[in-house]
This record gives C-alpha cells, sequence and structure tokens, in this order.
C-alpha cells in the first residue's frame, strides 16, 4: 500500500555507523516515492553527521533520548514521557520502524501516534495496526529494509550502499595522501578494530598479513578511530613490518575518499566493511561472531568474507567466554591467500619489469 497524502515523515533507526548504511538503500527509495515529504531520523546524537551527509534523504535527526532495552544509549525510560509528547505534537503521517526485529522498537514508534505505522514483528509478537510483515530473518541487512519498503508499495530493488563525497573530504584525502606518501596505486588498507572485542580477529594475525603484503610489494596503511589507537599501535610496532598508521586521523568522508582510491580493504565485520561495499572496493572481512547471513556484503566477488561456524555462532556477548574460535580458526594463510587473489596481479608483474 502506498499511502496518500504522506507530508511528514518519521524514521526510528537508533543506532551506529555500519547499521545506518545498510538503510540507505530503503532510504533511497522512500525519498523517491515522497521526494516533496520532510523525513525525519530518530536516531542517535552522532547521527547529525549523518544526515548532514545525506540531506538529500534525509531532513532532520531528532535524537533518541534513549530507553530500557535500548544498550546504544543509558537505559533509562525517564525521558521517554517528553519525548513521546513531542513526537505527537508533530503529527506525523507515517513512522517507520527500522530499528530491528519488533517488539520495544514498535512500541516507540506506536507511541508517537502517526496516521499510519510501520515495521517488523517478532515472532512470537501480536499483530499490530498499520503496515507491519515479520522479521525477514533469512534476508541479509539491506534487503530486509527494502522489504518493509515493498510492504509499504515503494520501489525498492536497489540495494547499492552510497556514501556522498564532498569536496571537503576529497581535500582531506588528497592531504593525507601527500602527508603519509601514500601510492594509491599499490595501498592496501588494514582495518584490525571493532567495537566489540567478540567481532575482533587478532591484532597479531592482522600484522602477519600487513607485513606478507608489505614484501609482496603492497604498501599498507593502517585505519581505526582514536579510541582503537591501542590496537593499531600493537600492529605499526611489529618488528620488521613498514606501515603507515592513519588511526584518528581521517574522518568519515576523508576515509570514504581514501577507501575508493585504495585496492584492498582487509578488515573485521564492521562498519568499514560496509564502506567499502559503498565505495566499490574490494575486501576481505573476517567476520568473527557476527551473523555472516545478515551482515555479509551482497557483492560476495568483489567482497570475500571468511568466517568459522562454531555452535555458539551468532555471538551475543561483547567477550567470547569460550576461548574465541571463530577468530581463531580463520588462518593467516587463509586471509593472505584470499587477499592475493583480490588484489590485482598485474601490478606486481608490472614493478617486477621495471
Amino acid at each position: 500500500m502506498k499511502a496518500a497524502k504522506v507530508e511528514r515523515i518519521a524514521i526510528f533507526r537508533a543506532l551506529q555507523l555500519g547499521d545506518m548504511l545498510c538503510a540507505v538503500p530503503a532510504l533511497r527509495a522512500l525519498r523517491r516515492t515522497y521526494p516533496k515529504a520532510h523525513i525525519a531520523l530518530i536516531g542517535l546524537p552522532w547521527a547529525q553527521s549523518f544526515v548532514e551527509r545525506y540531506a538529500h534523504l534525509i531532513d532532520e535527526l531528532i535524537v533518541f533520548p534513549g530507553a530500557i532495552g535500548f544498550p546504544e544509549q543509558e537505559e533509562t525510560d525517564a525521558h521517554l514521557p517528553a519525548f513521546h509528547d513531542a513526537m505527537r505534537a508533530r503529527r506525523f503521517d507515517l513512522a517507520i520502524q527500522l530499528h530491528g526485529s519488533g517488539g520495544l522498537a514498535n512500541d516507540i514508534v506506536e507511541q508517537m501516534h502517526a496516521r499510519i505505522n510501520a515495521g517488523f514483528l517478532k515472532p512470537d509478537e501480536a499483530l499490530r495496526e498499520g503496515v507491519f510483515i515479520p522479521w525477514p530473518d533469512e534476508l541479509q541487512e539491506v534487503a530486509r529494509y527494502n522489504a518493509l519498503m515493498d510492504a509499504l508499495g515503494i520501489d525498492a530493488r536497489d540495494t547499492q550502499l552510497e556514501i556522498p563525497l564532498t569536496p571537503q573530504d576529497t581535500r582531506e584525502c588528497d592531504a593525507l595522501i601527500e602527508r603519509y606518501g601514500l601510492d594509491t596505486s599499490r595501498l592496501v588498507l588494514v582495518h584490525a578494530g571493532s567495537q566489540l572485542p567478540s567481532r575482533r580477529w587478532p591484532a597479531e594475525r592482522f600484522a602477519q598479513v600487513a607485513a606478507a603484503l608489505t614484501r609482496d610489494g603492497w604498501q599498507v596503511a593502517l585505519t581505526g578511530s582514536a579510541s582503537e589507537a591501542s590496537i593499531t599501535a600493537s600492529i605499526a610496532g611489529t618488528p620488521g613490518l613498514d606501515a603507515i598508521d592513519l588511526t584518528g586521523k581521517t574522518s568519515l568522508g576523508g576515509l570514504a575518499a581514501l577507501v575508493a582510491r585504495a585496492r584492498l580493504i582487509v578488515c573485521n565485520d564492521t562498519g568499514l566493511s560496509h564502506v567499502a561495499a559503498a565505495m566499490r572496493t574490494k575486501s576481505v572481512v573476517i567476520a568473527s561472531g557476527s551473523d555472516t547471513r545478515r551482515w555479509a556484503p551482497l557483492d560476495h566477488e568483489r567482497h570475500r568474507v571468511l568466517a568459522d561456524y562454531p555452535p555458539c555462532r551468532p555471538c551475543a556477548f561483547r567477550e567470547c567466554p569460550y576461548g574465541h574460535p571463530c577468530a581463531l580458526n580463520i588462518s593467516v594463510a587463509q586471509v593472505l591467500d584470499v587477499a592475493r587473489l583480490q588484489l590485482p596481479a598485474e601490478k606486481l608483474e608490472t614493478d617486477a619489469h621495471c
């Protein structure tokens, strides 16, 4: 059903960067269908920068104040009454729950009293008024949000991620290239961090991969947020490894611009894997703990995912209590084999004849 006279839309998705990137195709389809509607994202405070970058898709950020059951922020319901009063005053025509599988997230959306609600239902969840579909557990993350758009009568066949680059992003990238002597014709970015320790392949194994690729003739640069500096420093300090440490030195846009120019990304199953997909740069993703059916990139040729599947997967722990077999069962040799297949052989052949 395509709703008539939709002028005010609210999207509830209070999540981090990688999660937000996976919703971009659905947001793009929504904007294409309702080009004149005012679309507000109800999200985390950091998402102001996301809204500014995707101003062609979203008009405004409304900061979600947090609630019990939403661990991305302080878990308290203290601010919910005022939040719901403010949302009811906005008189939204359509409120879409894109946060997750249903339950509490649907309660948040229903209390906004929009004219039409939409979202997902958990398997044991009662029917709700509006456009709600069963949580499509078998679909990849991008595809499941597009499925909800389809239920709303919105054509959402496009699954390509995107990160629009600004002139400032390009200038930042150019400055990094000049300052650190980056050679984009042979640049491999290695990203060893992840928000959850259970999602991290061992840093010493990333160091071994980086060292081997350097010996092959590729230039390795390490990326990560400032909070991941200790991880990348342990790799950069590996004896005999000549790697450039860019940790904490890039904005999202500058990093995306650099990813677009790199030859390969080697990373954990984290936000950077989605950046690589958005910029169409080849990647090798070591997926520890995560649900690869849900989070693996859709292009399996451009983006190669390596994963092991012990019985405890997918993981619900911040830190693995079982010895981290899903990570340790992925060897350095496996990652190197796939990385070398992803890299253009003709580059090294050219160098060998110089």
